[in-house]
C-alpha cells in the first residue's frame, strides 16, 4: 500500500501554529523554511501597515536567513530553533541593524553587536524577521509610540495592545511571527500578554542576560519572552538563559534550573485577600474568581497571604522613579537633540526625576530590598502567588491610560521574581484578560510547568486572527 502524503499547510495553519507545532513540521518535512518564512513576510506586508507592530523588516535579509537553515537540515546540523521566525523588539541589538529604542533620535544608530539574547537565537538557528514598535524609551504601556506610530491590538483596531513590548505581542497575536523576545521592567511583557491573550514570561532576575538591551532601569530591567503557548515560553527560555560573564547583574547558577517538582495536591497558593480594594475593575475579579473555581484541583491548597504592607501604588511610582532617573544618563543626547526632539510627554517624566533629590531615589532605591523581603516571608509560606496580570484589559489607543496598569506587574519585578501571564478568559467586551502566577527567585521552570497545567485546564486563549484578509 501506498501512503497518503499529506495535505499541504495552509497560510493559515502555519501563522496559527505554536512553536513546538512549527518545529515539529519543520521536522517532518511538512513545511521548508523558505515556505514558512515567506508566509510570514507575505503576512507582514500585507497586514502590519494597520498593525503597526513592526518598525524595521528586511526582507532580503530574512531569505538569506532561510536559506541558511535550509543548508543546515540538508547538511543535518541544527539548533534548536531552526527555521523558526523570531521577531525582536527595538530596544534590543541586532548587528547592523538601527536600536531605536522608540527615539526618532536613534533611528541612524547602527548596533556593532548582536544582543546577548539575539545571539543565543541566531546560535539556536531562530530567523530574525525584524525589530517591533514600543513605548519611547520604554516608558509606558500603551504603545501609543509618537514617532514610529500607534500599535494596534491584533483583536480589536483602535484598541491598545499594552506596551511597552506591544510591538512584540501584536506580532505573535496576529500571526506575523512565532514568537517574540521584548523587555520587561515592571510589566512590559506582561502587560500586553493579558491585552493580547497571549503568554509571556518575565524571568528571575538575571536568568537571560541583558546585555544589549537599551537600558530602562538596570536592578529591574528583564528580556522577556511572548508566544501563544506556555510549552514555547520553556523552549525559548532554555534556549536564552545562562550565565554572562560581561552582563553585571546576570546569575550564575551553581545548579541547573529547578526542575517541576510540584507535588500533586500540596501546592500552596497564596491570593491577594481583596482584589478589589487595589483597583482590580469588577470584570476582571469574576474572570479571576471563575477562573480560580476551574482551577480547584491545579492550585491545591489557597491562603489568603497579606499584602497589607505593600501599597502596590506607591511601589510602582517608586519603579517608575529609579527608571525615569537612570534614563535622565541613557537619553542624555537624545534630550538634547533638537533637531529629533523627543515628545514632550517624555521629557515631561524624566523632568520629574530631574527634580527629585538624592534621598527620593535612594527611597526609591530601598523599596526593592523591602520587596525582597516580602518575597522571602511570602514565600516561606506558599509555592506560588496567583493574581491577575492587570486590573483591565485593553482600552481604546485614544482614551487616557490608567495610572495602575503595572500595579500588579510590579511585585515581581521589583523582588526579582519569575512571573508567568497567560490567558485567564474574555471581558463582557470580548477582549481578554490575563492570569498571573510569581514564583520565589530561579522557579522559572516549576512556574511554568504549574503555568502550562493551568492554561490547558482553562483553555481560554482567544481566536487570533490568523485567517485569510
Amino acid at each position: 500500500m501506498h501512503a497518503i502524503p499529506e495535505a499541504s499547510l495552509s497560510p493559515q495553519a502555519l501563522r496559527g501554529a505554536s512553536l513546538i507545532q512549527t518545529l515539529h513540521w519543520l521536522a517532518l518535512g511538512r513545511v521548508g523554511v523558505g515556505e514558512l518564512c515567506a508566509t510570514y513576510l507575505d503576512a507582514i506586508a500585507r497586514l502590519d501597515p494597520q498593525l503597526g507592530a513592526f518598525v524595521d523588516v528586511r526582507p532580503a535579509l530574512v531569505r538569506e536567513q532561510a536559506e541558511a537553515a535550509e543548508r543546515r537540515r540538508r547538511d543535518g546540523v541544527l539548533g534548536r530553533l531552526d527555521g523558526v521566525p523570531v521577531a525582536v523588539k527595538d530596544n534590543l541589538d541586532i548587528a547592523g541593524w538601527p536600536t531605536s529604542a522608540g527615539l526618532a533620535s536613534r533611528r541612524g544608530r547602527i548596533a556593532q553587536h548582536d544582543a546577548h539574547a539575539v545571539a543565543r537565537l541566531r546560535a539556536a538557528g531562530a530567523v530574525l524577521l525584524g525589530k517591533t514598535n514600543m513605548d519611547e524609551g520604554a516608558l509606558g504601556a500603551t504603545t501609543r509610540n509618537p514617532h514610529f506610530g500607534p500599535t494596534h491590538n491584533p483583536l480589536r483596531r483602535g484598541y491598545t495592545a499594552g506596551g511597552s513590548s506591544g510591538g512584540s505581542a501584536a506580532a505573535v497575536a496576529a500571526g506575523l511571527a512565532v514568537a517574540a523576545i521584548g523587555s520587561d521592567t515592571l510589566g512590559s511583557v506582561r502587560i500586553p500578554a493579558s491585552y493580547c491573550g497571549l503568554c509571556a514570561l518575565k524571568p528571575t532576575h538575571g536568568e537571560i542576560s541583558a546585555r544589549g538591551l537599551v537600558p530602562a532601569a538596570r536592578r529591574l530591567d528583564a528580556v522577556g519572552l511572548l508566544a501563544r503557548s506556555v510549552g514555547d515560553l520553556t523552549v525559548l527560555l532554555q534556549v536564552l538563559a545562562g550565565y554572562d560573564a560581561d552582563d553585571p547583574r546576570s546569575r550564575r547558577r551553581r545548579v541547573a534550573l529547578a526542575p517541576p517538582d510540584w507535588e500533586p495536591g500540596r501546592l500552596r497558593t497564596g491570593l491577594l485577600p481583596d482584589l478589589a480594594a487595589v483597583g482590580v475593575e469588577p470584570g476582571v475579579i469574576a474572570l479571576f474568581d471563575a477562573a480560580l473555581a476551574r482551577l480547584e484541583r491545579e492550585l491545591g491548597e489557597r491562603r489568603r497571604v497579606d499584602f497589607s504592607d505593600w501599597d502596590f501604588g506607591r511601589t510602582r511610582r517608586a519603579g517608575l522613579l529609579l527608571m525615569e532617573a537612570e534614563m535622565l544618563g541613557t537619553f542624555a543626547e537624545d534630550l538634547a537633540d533638537a533637531a529629533r526632539p523627543v515628545s514632550a510627554e517624555f521629557r515631561r517624566m524624566l523632568d520629574y526625576a530631574r527634580g527629585k533629590s538624592a534621598a527620593d531615589y535612594v527611597a526609591a532605591d530601598r523599596l526593592l530590598d523591602q520587596a525582597t523581603l516580602k518575597a522571602r516571608r511570602l514565600f516561606a509560606q506558599v509555592d506560588v502567588l496567583v493574581l491577575p496580570t492587570t486590573p483591565q484589559g485593553a482600552f481604546p489607543l485614544d482614551a487616557p491610560a490608567p495610572a495602575n496598569q503595572a500595579d500588579l506587574t510590579g511585585f515581581a519585578s521589583l523582588a526579582a521574581c519569575p512571573a508567568v501571564s497567560i490567558p485567564m478568559g474574555t471581558l463582557p467586551d470580548g477582549m481578554p484578560v490575563g492570569l498571573q502566577f510569581v514564583g520565589p527567585p530561579g522557579s522559572d521552570l516549576r512556574l511554568l510547568e504549574l503555568a502550562e497545567v493551568c492554561a490547558s485546564a482553562l483553555d481560554a486563549a482567544p481566536e487570533f486572527p490568523v485567517g485569510a484578509r
